[in-house]
């Protein structure tokens, strides 16, 4: 099994199948719009605008499970990530990834790269995982992990 099995539906409602990204490194994301951590939309975008032509992809999955802090819709979402970070990466419609309703996706993440002390959870918002060019997920990294501190990570795999 591996991520390319599953499909999510991106930010303007359309249903994608992650094979389309086959083939690439990816970097997916819980994302928050009002979180102490979203600043780090400018450092994904600035790892997205200098590694994609490498490879890279960086999958941005807005949820709003902690602290309630992405709640408006997928709209306000998408022109909050343009306007204030100028995000030109794919963004996914807003998603849970913990509990009974969390998006398969996440599960699979989840279970493939637990996170300290074997913890299956998602502790809080920019919680990121690496995937490999054949859609193994390698590697999970918590909120305080800067998308900078990342990018040895991503250019050993690209």
């Amino acid at each position: 099994m591996s991520i390319y099995e599953f499909t999510a539906t991106n930010i303007k409602g359309q249903d994608v199948s992650l094979s389309d990204y086959e083939g690439k490194v990816i970097l997916i994301v819980n994302t928050a719009s009002k979180c102490g951590f979203t600043p780090q939309f400018e450092g994904l975008e600035t790892l997205y605008q200098n590694l994609q032509a490498q490879g890279l992809v960086i999958l941005g999955f807005p949820c709003n499970q902690f602290g309630s802090q992405d709640p408006g819709d997928d709209g306000e979402i998408e022109e909050f990530c343009q306007l204030n970070y100028g995000v030109s990466f794919p963004m996914f419609g807003k998603i849970e990834v913990n509990g009974s309703q969390a998006h398969p996706l996440y599960e699979y993440l989840k279970k493939e790269a637990r996170g300290v002390l074997g913890s299956k959870t998602i502790k809080w918002n920019f919680t990121k995982f690496l995937v490999d060019q054949s859609g193994k997920v390698l590697k999970r990294y918590g909120s305080a992990d800067k998308p900078e501190a990342i990018k040895k990570d991503i250019l050993a795999l690209l």
